[in-house]
């Protein structure tokens, strides 16, 4: 979490390039900071290489000194007053089990036949071009390829995720969801492919039915996106956005990194419905091969580490609130308790309280200031005293 908060806060003014010195603030030992500090500048771009242009902003479209969340309707449960939703990407895995679904917070007893749910469950499952063949649970919605097979197995649970070419040229699309993908700035500056989407007609017909899924292999993606953003403010276009953002790094602390900067960026800015973090296919290969190290993604798959980190990211930026919430500040010399070992003991004890905010500080000096939006907090106050 400290290092979601840290990549969300710090990597956003990085990305922006604020800021010539930083310091993480984790719960840790100290010497644990550096390397998470090293993580957020090492994935910044390097200027002089060059890469498409992004247009310049004539009119910006929002404010970006308070919180508002875009403007949208709502498809689904996508958009308008819902929460951000959460898409876990299984479209890597060469067979899907409902025991596969367990990663992402879905539970299945075979003797009673019933799926139990947790809180960080994701809202829909992408499965590429896979076929299902077992029943999922009633909230867990499928994003697919067109595939006329799996539509004509259920097709009110089942929705198609197009290109935009893909979309133009459709002879069927679904009548209630559609996943339109655009690639922000990959190879011009102009915005063609948006232009070709909202003059088609399948778009001005179903324009309701369609959500916007927006992504960037542009060398500065976060920028591209949030150009895009504004693009369709300033156009007045108010369908639901799903950021994608894909890591192509090596190390859990990496993609922790990547995914929380990219994506808390554009949350705090009230852009996006929803989230879909995955892994090129070179990363996810990688990742499903490490077991040591920092590579190890914490005893987890690669889907439950993706679809923990995703709900995290939510929590961070408030747009989500799914667990309870701590703010815990860093082991330092006015601390005269163990503050990591205490925090273990209050999260053991506290952590089934969803909403919550409680704070656990080190000292009586900055402890007070810094707790100050917390529900409940605890601060060390002497020797062995808190």
């Amino acid at each position: 979490d400290g290092r979601v908060k840290s990549a969300a806060g710090i990597g956003t003014l990085l990305e922006d390039g604020i800021g010539d010195t930083i310091r993480v603030s984790l719960t840790e030992d100290p010497e644990l900071e550096i390397p998470v500090c090293k993580d957020l500048i090492n994935r910044l771009p390097n200027p002089s290489k060059g890469g498409v242009a992004i247009p310049s902003i004539e009119k910006l479209p929002y404010s970006p000194y308070e919180y508002k969340r875009r403007e949208t309707f709502a498809i689904d449960n996508i958009g308008g007053k819902n929460v951000p939703v959460v898409i876990a990407d299984f479209s890597k895995q060469s067979t899907i089990t409902p025991q596969s679904l367990q990663s992402i917070g879905y539970t299945y007893d075979a003797q009673t036949d019933k799926w139990s749910i947790r809180d960080a469950s994701a809202d829909y499952i992408f499965i590429g071009n896979n076929i299902l063949d077992f029943a999922l649970p009633g909230t867990l919605k499928i994003i697919s390829l067109p595939n006329p097979q799996q539509e004509a197995n259920n097709e009110e649970n089942i929705f198609p995720i197009f290109s935009v070419e893909e979309f133009i040229e459709a002879k069927q699309i679904h009548s209630k969801l559609n996943f339109v993908m655009i690639d922000c700035f990959k190879e011009s500056s102009d915005f063609k492919n948006l232009d070709m989407l909202i003059k088609s007609p399948s778009f001005g017909s179903n324009e309701e039915a369609v959500v916007l899924c927006l992504s960037s292999t542009n060398k500065y993606s976060m920028m591209a996106v949030r150009r895009m953003f504004m693009e369709l403010m300033n156009r007045n276009i108010k369908n639901p956005v799903i950021i994608i953002i894909d890591s192509n790094w090596n190390t859990a602390d990496e993609h922790l990194i990547h995914y929380a900067t990219e994506a808390g960026a554009l949350l705090l800015d009230g852009m996006g419905d929803g989230i879909c973090l995955g892994m090129t296919s070179k990363a996810y290969q990688k990742s499903s091969a490490n077991v040591s190290g920092r590579n190890y993604l914490e005893n987890q798959n690669i889907e439950q580490f993706i679809n923990t980190t995703a709900f995290s990211i939510l929590q961070a930026t408030r747009t989500r609130i799914s667990k309870t919430e701590y703010i815990s500040c860093p082991s330092c010399g006015r601390t005269l308790f163990d503050l990591q070992e205490t925090t273990a003991k209050i999260r053991a004890r506290t952590s089934h309280l969803k909403g919550l905010k409680i704070a656990i500080m080190g000292c009586i000096v900055n402890g007070p200031g810094e707790m100050a939006d917390a529900h409940f907090g605890y601060v060390g106050s002497g020797v062995g005293k808190i």
